[in-house]
């Protein structure tokens, strides 16, 4: 614990501070201190909860210290009874362990914007030393216990019936708060809503009433904070705010919480069920007055005495006062396209022509109350008073606005912010009543007489403009700068994808169908180049909706998934918990690469969760979230502000509406990318994907400590390039500590199908299984590394491997041979055609070969029309199967049961999985004994050709001798007929010119050979792969690369082209045949990041051939 004194006050922090964070605390201290209002802004990361609270505690000691100290001086008259003690410290030294009762030490109020964010508050105060009695404040909805209560459908009429058991207490948890409120183990706990819910179900104690009991004794009251800007909801949780010091954090969302604390909307669904509530009371009060009773069944006296005292003129009155509002909304003639608006001082004409005055408002709301309360707590019965309810709580919005003082509303320019909107609907017109300045919410905090108003946030810039909508004062500011270093944060604008399209979320732009599809292609490869978690962030459900949609129709969202499992975030709060947990647990998973979320700006993942570390190292900003244009409140907003800007009202400064609505949206924005750093330790990259960005004016916008960071591109291979040094720096300057693998580890915790919308990465467990050996090598290189160098046998990672049960990729397939004579051939009993699959590729590609070693031989004899055969063997399919068959019989004889077992599974897994180092590392056990060394070089007939060369030469690390290895026998069938056409179009172009390697050397000839092939098959995948149009792009960048040695250049068109889709990337692998041997390091750096591959299986396909180093190719290349 570390401790440090700014302007007199100690404050105890858990570590030492950073200069970004004394600069905080003393900017709080000094608006407690000085009892003056301040707006800090410090980014996400930076400590900010943790230095607020430490603060302003140290500060309420400090302050409680003094105090005591100055009571004990006047009781002293003046002497001096700790003559070596400052002033401040008398309290404690005095009290003697005794803990007298302040009155006058200001409680902290401290508000956030949700419970969750609370949530994460309170954890934090338990990370200090300090101890204060705390409570949090909460709704019914979260704190009530009550079975018969929390099944009521309504919010209001859970209250009512709790109202109703309250008053006839006849709620068992209730009865016992008195008792535990005072529970010494209670009121000294650091609790949050979860917590106090636990404790009132074990003890029986009703939790809300709990914490209302909690509060009046409490230093730190924790509750959101529309709890305090909507006076109808201080009013009902009692809050005492004279003296009291009141802390917004995450206050960018502060001025839309003032604007709807004073704002309603009444529909004509709300009228109707208010006149259909208080029809069902006079119809069972007039059966009372018929029959002379004072109860009725559904009326009992109970009800009657402890619920409703009024007769049936005053409901009928009631009833009439509806039936008049609902004729003077109705009554004017409101186009379909576009509503009525009127200043907000008419609201108080429309209220009095349903007799709804000043001096009748009282009676009028105390009547509502009553009716609501009573038919809430009718047994067997449920109505819908909602819209009661919303009638009460317009009477209190216009008390509070004071609209029935006209006079008033047009000397206050705060009411000038009003208006009044009457729009169409289907069954009758709808009333709005707006307000667009959160200035009057402010000020009415003022007026309670507060001690000072601090309000925090990681995104409130530009402050001046914040600062002029709150109309209150507020000297103390600050604009802190982060705790991140240059390399911890890579910053870049994208404003066109891998092929070029531009990229843009504008209204023209946004569903054209070539903007979505480059958008995909520019998340799919970025969620190959971020490791771990990926957020991706758009503008608004819909278009993340309707991007989906077309992503899932065209191949998009598989690429995606098969990266990074898929987790949408839901609409509602039904499923996002689960949502959340499986993205969580996906990233978690030592199994997978990570996972992508999928959410929108505003929404509740762009707000106050936590995404640190392996959970956020990448945030996309698809789109700038600009508010609906149209929506009447935006248009009414945005025309309010400029008639305040033309009024130049003097000492007051007003955004005009554009420049609003573009702050807006940067808001948002600024909050996302929030979600990348959170702690002085974490790292990772934000991609802003829309052209706009480009522009200054909207770079100004963004976060102070982001700005410097900022990179613009001109191709899309080049953010590629910078992001992959980026993270392969970041990750071994601060590498995190390794995932670890469940019990189960080929068992992936996975998000079940619980959403539609929401896009997950297995359905079933065969699904699962499916995924993850797709999946397993291409994307976790620690795993293939790893299994080289254990030799625990199937015990080892290689194990995982053996359980999938599924096939490679059809894109990874090789043709058909022995491998899949293997499936039936460690059985022995199959008949011998069984082993034959294929047999015509089989005879064709036997064809192909005996051509070109034909063609081979009569070169390197210099011309000489001669066959030259290695071997005289039988070359046929059937003579393959048998002599596999034999081997393998050989084999059994040769070895342990344990053995020979293993050594078929790791063949199978080969032949499943394509991949190399589990057959290496299973057979490793055959050069242990020169006796079984022959079996080992028996293997060689099982690998596929693009394996035969580094097979042989680890045989012959092994062993010392190899398994007669040639060139050719590395290439698959349609790779020779590509040799051949090409070497046929050289030879045919150059009628009457000599090879050139006939004057060289016969080693030089056969380096010349193999470059010859390597190139040949590389020529024909290209056009293969890409077609002529984008091969021709290529070759003209290795012709470009051979002139000017331009790396940058060359990289940048080489990753457009072969990241656009997963199946080109063994391209992008292979390519390193063409890098000269000064940027071979460079591009082996890029690829372990880009694709995963192992620095060491790069190096091998890196090294393919031995290029000359003054030139870097043959002649061949560029032919």
């Amino acid at each position: 614990m570390s401790s440090l004194t700014l302007n007199g006050v100690t404050v105890n922090f858990p570590f030492p501070p950073y200069d970004c964070q004394k600069d905080y605390i003393s900017k709080v201290i000094e608006c407690l201190q000085k009892k003056v209002n301040g707006v800090l802004e410090s980014p996400t990361g930076t400590g900010k909860t943790l230095c607020l609270l430490c603060a302003t505690l140290a500060w309420r000691e400090h302050f409680k210290d003094t105090v005591s100290a100055r009571k004990i001086a006047e009781r002293l008259g003046g002497e001096v009874m700790f003559p070596n003690t400052p002033l401040s410290s008398w309290g404690t030294a005095a009290t003697d362990g005794d803990t007298p009762t302040y009155t006058d030490v200001p409680k902290i109020i401290y508000a956030s914007r949700t419970h969750s964010q609370l949530a994460q508050v309170i954890n934090e105060l338990k990370n200090t030393s300090y101890r204060p009695k705390v409570c949090v404040l909460g709704s019914r909805e979260q704190l009530c216990i009550n079975q018969e209560v929390m099944r009521q459908e309504s919010n209001h009429a859970k209250v009512h019936m709790c109202r109703g058991k309250v008053s006839t207490r006849s709620c068992v948890y209730y009865n016992n708060v008195e008792g535990k409120s005072t529970d010494k183990d209670l009121v000294n706990s650091i609790l949050d809503v979860e917590d106090l819910v636990k404790f009132g179900n074990k003890q029986r104690v009703c939790p809300y009433y709990l914490s209302r009991s909690l509060k009046q004794q409490a230093d730190v009251i924790f509750m959101p904070y529309n709890y305090l800007l909507d006076p109808k909801s201080r009013r009902a949780h009692n809050i005492e705010l004279n003296g009291a010091v009141v802390i917004f954090d995450e206050a960018h969302n502060v001025e839309k919480t003032c604007e709807e604390s004073t704002s309603f909307d009444l529909s004509p669904y709300d009228v109707a069920s208010a006149v259909n509530a208080v029809d069902r009371l006079l119809v069972e009060k007039a059966k009372d007055v018929c029959h002379g009773d004072s109860a009725t069944e559904d009326f009992n006296v109970e009800s009657l005495n402890s619920g409703l005292k009024m007769d049936i003129a005053t409901i009928a009155r009631i009833k009439q006062i509806l039936l008049d509002l609902e004729a003077a909304i109705d009554s004017y003639d409101v186009p379909s396209d576009k509503g009525v608006t009127k200043p907000g001082i008419f609201i108080y004409e429309l209220l009095e022509r349903a007799h709804l005055t000043y001096n009748s408002k009282t009676a009028v709301y105390e009547a509502l109350e009553q009716i609501s309360t009573f038919l809430a707590g009718q047994p067997g019965i449920f109505l819908n008073t909602s819209g009661l309810q919303k009638l009460a709580d317009i009477i209190q919005v216009c008390n509070v606005n004071q609209i029935w003082n006209p006079v008033e509303s047009f000397i206050n320019p705060v009411k000038r912010a009003l208006r009044v909107c009457v729009s169409f609907h289907l069954v009758g017109n709808i009333l709005s009543y707006w307000c667009f300045s959160p200035g009057f919410s402010m000020q009415d905090l003022v007026n309670q007489g507060v001690r000072c108003i601090i309000l925090t946030s990681g995104t409130l810039s530009p402050l001046s403009s914040f600062t002029s909508e709150m109309r209150i004062e507020f000297p103390v500011t600050l604009e802190n700068s982060h705790v991140i270093e240059r390399d911890q944060i890579f910053v870049s604008v994208i404003d066109r994808g891998p092929d070029g399209v531009q990229l843009s979320s504008a209204f023209d732009r946004r569903f054209v169908p070539e903007n979505m599809a480059s958008l995909g292609n520019t998340v799919a490869n970025l969620s190959r180049v971020v490791p771990h978690g990926l957020l991706v962030f758009f503008p608004s459900f819909p278009l993340m909706e309707k991007t989906l949609d077309f992503w899932r129709a065209n191949g998009h969202a598989d690429r995606i998934e098969n990266v990074k499992p898929m987790f949408v975030e839901p609409k509602g709060k039904g499923t996002f918990t689960e949502i959340i947990d499986g993205y969580y647990n996906k990233v978690n998973d030592p199994a997978s690469k990570g996972g992508s979320f999928f959410a929108v700006c505003r929404g509740k993942v762009s707000e106050g969760l936590d995404f640190a570390d392996t959970f956020g190292r990448g945030v996309i900003i698809t789109g700038l979230p600009f508010p609906p244009k149209m929506d009447p409140r935006v248009i009414l907003k945005m025309q309010f502000l400029d008639e305040m800007c033309r009024k130049k009202t003097p000492g007051l400064k007003y955004l005009s509406g554009q420049q609003w609505y573009r702050q807006q949206a940067f808001r948002a924005v600024n909050q996302a990318i929030g979600r990348v750093i959170r702690h002085k330790d974490d790292y990772g990259a934000i991609f802003l994907c829309d052209q706009r960005f480009k522009m200054s004016d909207a770079r100004a916008q963004l976060p102070s400590w982001v700005r410097p960071y900022v990179r613009l591109y001109d191709g899309f291979g080049n953010v590629v390039r910078d992001v992959s040094q980026f993270f392969r720096v970041a990750q071994k300057m601060r590498p995190v500590v390794e995932k670890k693998a469940a019990p189960e580890s080929c068992r992936t915790v996975c998000l079940p199908h619980t959403q539609s919308s929401s896009l997950t990465s297995c359905s079933s467990s065969q699904s699962s299984h499916t995924q993850k050996a797709k999946m397993l090598d291409a994307h976790l290189p620690s795993l293939k590394r790893r299994r080289l160098n254990e030799h625990t046998g199937a015990k080892g990672m290689a194990s995982i491997c053996m359980e999938y049960e599924c096939e490679v990729q059809e894109s990874q397939r090789r043709p058909a041979n022995l491998l899949d004579f293997l499936e039936r051939g460690d059985h022995c009993s199959a008949e011998d055609d069984d082993a034959v699959v294929g047999e015509e590729k089989a005879n064709s590609l036997s064809t192909l070969s005996l051509q070109y070693d034909k063609r081979m031989d009569d070169e390197l004899r210099g011309g000489k029309r001669k066959i030259k055969l290695v071997q005289e063997q039988d070359v046929s399919e059937e003579g393959k199967a048998r002599r596999a068959k034999n081997f393998l019989a050989e084999m059994k004889k040769s070895l342990s049961q344990v053995t020979f077992d293993r050594i078929v599974q790791a063949l199978q897994t080969y032949k499943k999985t394509d991949n190399l180092d589990v057959l290496l590392t299973e057979t490793a056990v055959l050069s242990e004994d020169t006796n079984t060394h022959s079996l080992l070089r028996g293997v060689y007939q099982f690998v596929r050709p693009h394996h035969k060369k580094r097979f042989d030469e680890k045989c012959q690390e092994l062993t010392g001798q190899g398994c007669g290895f040639k060139p050719d026998q590395s290439l698959a069938k349609d790779k020779k007929k590509a040799l051949m056409l090409y070497s046929g179009m050289k030879h045919s172009s150059q009628p009457n010119t000599a090879p050139s390697f006939h004057v060289e050397n016969v080693s030089d000839r056969a380096g010349s050979i193999e470059t010859s092939e390597v190139h040949a098959t590389f020529l024909a995948d290209v056009k293969k792969a890409l077609g002529p149009e984008k091969s021709a792009q290529l070759f003209q960048a290795i012709y470009s690369y051979k002139k000017t040695d331009n790396y940058e250049n060359l990289v940048t068109t080489v990753v457009s082209l072969f990241t656009e889709r997963d199946e080109d990337l063994n391209l992008l692998v292979r390519f390193g045949m063409f890098i000269r041997p000064h940027h071979k390091k460079q591009y082996k750096e890029m690829l372990d990041v880009l694709i995963g591959q192992s620095v060491s299986a790069a190096d091998t396909l890196l090294k393919t051939t031995n290029v000359q180093a003054h030139t870097g190719y043959t002649g061949s290349v560029i032919s």
